[in-house]
């Protein structure tokens, strides 16, 4: 469970990204976050991994407070999948960047070879397991940043613009996939047909403050809230 209480991030030149959210998502929810460019999705995901430092507000996962001395347990909680599968795939081998979390945490390598092998069977991706990542298509890619932080075994997980880059067909099985992970999951999209399909909420941001949390199969066909929030609705 993530719990977020009067969350206010403000940037160093002023601009307030996040202002004043409190939201809680329970254990294996998945949840839409929906705005324009600028709303404060991507500033929020960040925040709750503490990227970006929190101005004031509160930020629990399971229970632990997010702060300087805890950063590290946190992040073993709630692991983040960013836009660009190239910012977590930087190892010469797939299943160099699949263990990199645990061995980074000093687990042994008998230990990180099981889950790296049981991150890349849940997603369908062991074939690339001593592949390069340049070599990967952008759907492969995309599974590979996943498997990177489903060994860590979080409890939740946060995704930025999932779909960005994919093709049909790897949209269709990123669907697939998050259907089938357990943990709680925050997704940051502009896709609002894969955002209904996938989450059962949808959290409107504008101006990095909640503007409605609701049924998404609701929420994007109110023609006024969308505009209010500029984004085109579904008809």
């Amino acid at each position: 469970m993530i719990e977020i209480m009067n969350l206010t991030v403000v940037y160093p030149d002023g601009t307030k990204a996040v202002d004043d959210v409190s939201l809680t998502i329970r254990d294996g929810e998945r949840v839409a976050l929906v705005g324009a460019n600028g709303a404060g999705k991507t500033s929020l995901l960040l925040a709750l991994v503490g990227v970006l430092p929190l101005t004031s507000g509160t930020v629990s996962a399971d229970g632990l407070e997010l702060s300087k001395k805890t950063l590290s347990d946190i992040r073993r909680k709630v692991g983040m999948v960013f836009q660009n599968p190239d910012d977590q795939l930087f190892m010469p081998m797939i299943a160099d960047d699949v263990a990199f979390g645990p061995r980074n945490y000093g687990l042994g390598e008998e230990e990180t070879a099981r889950r790296v092998d049981g991150a890349l069977d849940m997603l369908g991706i062991s074939h690339l397991k001593n592949r390069s990542s340049l070599k990967l298509s952008g759907g492969e890619k995309r599974m590979a940043a996943i498997a990177t932080v489903l060994t860590m075994e979080p409890s939740a997980l946060l995704f930025d613009e999932p779909t960005a880059f994919l093709d049909p067909k790897a949209r269709r099985g990123l669907i697939g996939v998050l259907k089938k992970l357990g943990q709680s999951q925050v997704i940051a999209t502009h896709d609002l047909t894969f955002a209904e399909e996938v989450c059962s909420r949808t959290i409107l941001l504008k101006q990095g403050r909640i503007y409605a949390d609701g049924d998404p199969k609701i929420l994007f066909r109110d023609e006024k809230l969308m505009d209010d929030c500029g984004i085109e609705a579904i008809m």
